[in-house]
């Protein structure tokens, strides 16, 4: 990997700068290194870290969410670029409840949404959190009838900032940060995730 003069990102960094910045949705680490033409993935890691450093202190930070990489505009300079647009619908009752059982049980069927939250699940609102981008067909649950599985999506994860389900804040934190509607107490003990648990495809009850 040639380098820059110190301090600038050398040949590789900035192969993997301009591919980033024309990309339309964020990149894995294979991703780049194939689309490099089969750079070794240890070295595009490098390279992204490098970048990484170099872009801490910048308008724009590079930033990993789910294994994804992505630029976004550094957190304390937000506020300088946004325009008026209209306001994104807020989430229904309904919608935000199986989100959140999702994202603190994913993968679940429909029909553990359903045992968790005590009331029936109508497909628009699973539709509704699809089109969203923020949860995604995950398989079939290997039991009869192998329903349909969901789990979140990178797109959630950016969305709310979170680099993976370990950063999910608990109940208290998401209605402090105005990010919830209220939801009854009794969602809560849905809402109870262990980290160590993740990855794991364990039924929720």
């Amino acid at each position: 990997m040639s380098g820059g003069h110190e301090g600038e990102p050398g040949t590789l960094e900035r192969a993997v700068e301009a591919t980033l910045f024309a990309a339309e949705e964020p990149l894995t680490v294979d991703a780049l290194a194939a689309h490099l033409g089969g750079i070794a993935p240890g070295e595009v890691r490098d390279a992204l870290t490098a970048l990484e450093s170099h872009y801490l202190r910048r308008g724009v930070h590079l930033v990993e969410r789910g294994g994804r990489w992505h630029f976004e505009t550094a957190s304390d300079l937000a506020h300088l670029l946004r325009r008026e647009k209209e306001q994104v619908r807020r989430l229904s009752r309904a919608a935000t409840e199986v989100l959140a059982i999702i994202a603190y049980h994913e993968p679940v069927s429909r029909a553990e949404i359903e045992s968790i939250r005590g009331v029936q699940t109508s497909a628009g609102t699973l539709d509704v959190l699809l089109e969203a981008g923020w949860i995604r067909l995950a398989g079939r649950r290997e039991v009869p009838g192998r329903p349909v599985i969901y789990a979140t999506t990178p797109t959630f994860l950016d969305h709310f900032g979170l680099t993976s389900r370990r950063d999910l804040p608990g109940i208290d934190e998401l209605r402090a940060a105005g990010l919830l509607d209220p939801v009854d107490d009794a969602l809560e003990n849905a809402m109870r995730f262990d980290p160590d648990d993740e990855g794991e495809e364990g039924d929720s009850a």
